[in-house]
């Protein structure tokens, strides 16, 4: 239930939602109520702050230190395993396995199979639970993914009991105990994550996919006009933002060791 809940007030939170319901507001002030200039300048600011993250110079701003804080991974460290953190998927059989995986799950797959390949005699944990109405779980459909893209079988492990990254850190305590993990996951969500693998006394080695930020030059207009694209990098910072936060509420990273938990 604390996870649920964590979810929808999370997603009211984000940019998007948050931003809509202030302009529904204001445009209630303005149609129904005397407090017009209030409505007006609610509507004004929501719309205004809505252009601004929809850009890329400011998008990308906000999101670029997230994801600085971890070079891609190319070292030569001793591990045994290479987790790979669970994301968005549906499951259609008739699909190609890779069209499963959603946003910013298929990065962190193929990822995790380029370091595989890179170290011979490792083997690939995929992580992540079913959605609620899917009968396959996030875990097994990048194994699907991965096994596809010829990965043996023999060399994948599947968690697909955890529902978040607390959960997840401490399904793979119980299998790797405290020996050194390579962690791939978004290079967005990759410091949280880290940080609540190390409260569980977890050794991991920071390994991110999916960079969003842009580094390399662009056309003047992809600057200049909003989009959906960039609005995604603006939600993606604050999302991470919300969940760090929530972190240093629960004490996580602070001392403080996380639960198996659904919340």
């Amino acid at each position: 239930m604390l996870f649920v809940l964590k979810k929808i007030v999370g997603g009211f939170l984000l940019p998007l939602p948050l931003l809509l319901l202030l302009m529904g507001i204001s445009l209630v002030l303005i149609w129904f109520t005397r407090w017009q200039r209030s409505g007006k300048t609610l509507m004004s600011f929501s719309w205004f702050v809505l252009v601004l993250l929809s850009l890329q110079p400011v998008a990308d701003r906000l999101l670029k230190p997230l994801e600085q804080q971890y070079a891609t991974y190319n070292g030569a460290d001793e591990f045994r395993y290479i987790v790979v953190l669970g994301g968005g998927y549906t499951y259609n059989p008739t699909w190609a396995p890779s069209s499963n995986l959603l946003n910013n799950s298929l990065p962190r797959v193929t990822e995790g199979i380029r370091l595989y390949l890179k170290h011979p005699g490792s083997k690939l944990i995929f992580t992540g639970a079913a959605a609620a109405t899917n009968p396959v779980s996030s875990a097994k459909t990048a194994s699907l993914v991965a096994i596809s893209l010829g990965v043996p079988e023999q060399d994948i492990i599947i968690l697909d009991t955890p529902k978040d990254t607390e959960a997840e850190a401490f399904a793979v305590k119980k299998l790797a105990e405290q020996k050194p993990i390579l962690l791939v996951t978004s290079a967005n969500h990759l410091p949280r994550a880290m940080r609540i693998f190390q409260s569980q006394g977890l050794a991991p080695i920071p390994a991110p996919a999916n960079q969003l930020a842009i580094d390399s030059p662009l056309n003047t207009w992809e600057k200049a006009f909003p989009s959906p694209i960039y609005l995604q990098h603006s939600e993606r910072f604050w999302y991470e933002t919300l969940g760090s936060w929530f972190l240093d509420i629960k004490g996580v990273g602070n001392g403080a060791t996380a639960q198996d938990t659904d919340d």
